[in-house]
C-alpha cells in the first residue's frame, strides 16, 4: 500500500479533499493518507502555516495531494504554495489544459500543457525598497534551471506522445534574461529532433491563444509568463474550477488544485472538486496506478457528460451529489 501525503488546506478544502478520497476508496486503490494540516490556522497553534512535519512528510512519502490555501493578500504570511516549491525544489509547474464533456466553452479541441519553472524569473521575491517611492524587483534567469525545465517539457512530450515544445519569452526585449532561458531551450532542443519546436513571443502567444488556441500542444515557459498564460488557458477551458496542478521535482511531486480556498463558500456543500479530481487522477499517473487513473477519469467525464454539473458549472449539484455521481460511475 502507497503511503500519500494529504494536505487538506483550508476554506473549501477539507469539502473536496473527503470527495477526492472518497472517489478514491471507492476505485478500489488502497492508499495509507498521512494527513497534514498547513495554513492560517496552523500558524496560530504552531507558528507557521507550514511547519516542518508538512515538508518532512512529503519528502518521506515522495508525492503529495493538496487542497488549496488561503494566502492573505498585501500582508500576513507568505503562500504556502511557494515556501512548498522552495523548500522541496520542485521546478517544475506542470497543468495541462483540455476540454471537459458537457462544460460549454468558447472553443472546441483545447488540448495544451503548460510546463512553467517554478523557482526563479520575478517570483523568487528578490525585492528592495529604494526609496519611499520606488520599489524594484530583481528578475534572475540562471541557465541551469532554464535547461532543466526546457528537459522536463521535452521529456514530458515523449512520454505523453505530443507533438511539439514551443518556448515562450520576450526575448525581444529582455535580450539578457528571457534570451537565457530562450538560448537555453534551443541548445536542450538539439537533442529531441523527433519533437516539433517553435518559439514565440508572450505577447503575440496571447493573442493566437483567444484566436485559435488548438494549435498549441506543450508550452514552456519561465515562471512570470507561466503563472499568467496558464490562467488563460483555464478560462479556455471553463475557469479554475475545472484546472488541475502538479509540481514536480527530481525527488518529491505535489499535485493540487489551481483554484483558492473560496472561503466563502465552506462548509455550504457546493464545493466543485473537480480539480482536485483531476489532480488526483494526475498524480495516479505519476506513481504508476494508470489504470485507477483511467477508471476514474472515465467516471467523471460520464458525470459530467449526463449533466450532473456543480453551481459553478452551471448545474445544480451539491459537493456530495457530484461526488456520489462519479461513485457509481464506478
Amino acid at each position: 500500500m502507497r503511503t500519500i501525503t494529504l494536505i487538506n488546506g483550508d476554506g473549501i478544502g477539507p469539502e473536496i479533499t473527503e470527495a477526492v478520497v472518497k472517489i478514491i476508496d471507492a476505485s478500489g486503490l488502497k492508499i495509507d493518507w498521512d494527513l497534514q494540516t498547513a495554513g492560517a490556522l496552523v500558524a496560530e497553534s504552531e507558528g507557521s502555516p507550514l511547519p516542518p512535519r508538512v515538508i518532512d512528510s512529503v519528502k518521506k512519502n515522495g508525492v503529495a495531494l493538496k487542497a488549496p490555501v488561503t494566502t492573505p493578500i498585501g500582508k500576513g504570511f507568505r503562500s504556502v504554495n511557494v515556501q512548498l516549491r522552495k523548500a522541496l525544489d520542485l521546478y517544475a509547474n506542470l497543468r495541462p489544459c483540455k476540454n471537459l464533456p458537457n462544460i460549454k466553452t468558447r472553443y472546441d479541441g483545447v488540448n495544451v500543457v503548460i510546463v512553467r519553472e517554478n523557482t526563479e524569473d520575478l517570483y523568487a521575491g528578490i525585492e528592495r525598497q529604494v526609496d519611499e517611492n520606488t520599489a524594484e524587483s530583481i528578475k534572475v534567469i540562471t541557465r541551469e534551471a532554464s535547461e532543466r525545465i526546457a528537459k522536463f517539457a521535452f521529456d514530458y512530450a515523449l512520454k505523453n506522445n505530443r507533438k511539439e515544445v514551443c518556448v515562450v519569452t520576450k526575448a525581444n526585449i529582455m535580450k539578457l534574461s528571457d534570451g537565457l532561458f530562450l538560448d537555453s531551450y534551443r541548445n536542450v532542443a538539439k537533442a529531441y529532433p523527433q519533437i516539433k519546436q517553435r518559439e514565440i513571443l508572450v505577447d503575440n502567444l496571447c493573442m493566437q491563444m483567444v484566436q485559435n488556441p488548438s494549435q498549441f500542444d506543450v508550452l514552456v515557459l519561465p515562471n512570470l509568463y507561466g503563472d499568467i498564460v496558464s490562467d488563460l488557458c483555464a478560462g479556455l477551458i471553463g475557469g479554475l474550477g475545472v484546472a488541475q496542478g502538479a509540481n514536480i521535482g527530481e525527488n518529491c511531486a505535489v499535485f493540487e488544485p489551481v483554484h483558492g480556498s473560496a472561503p466563502d463558500i465552506a462548509g455550504k456543500n457546493q464545493a466543485n472538486p473537480t480539480a482536485l479530481i483531476l489532480s488526483a487522477i494526475e498524480m495516479l499517473r505519476y506513481i504508476k496506478q494508470d489504470a485507477y487513473a483511467d477508471k476514474i477519469e472515465n467516471a467523471l467525464f460520464n458525470t459530467l457528460a449526463k449533466g450532473v454539473l456543480t453551481k459553478d458549472l452551471g448545474g445544480n449539484a451539491s459537493t456530495i451529489d457530484y461526488t456520489d455521481a462519479i461513485i457509481s460511475y464506478l
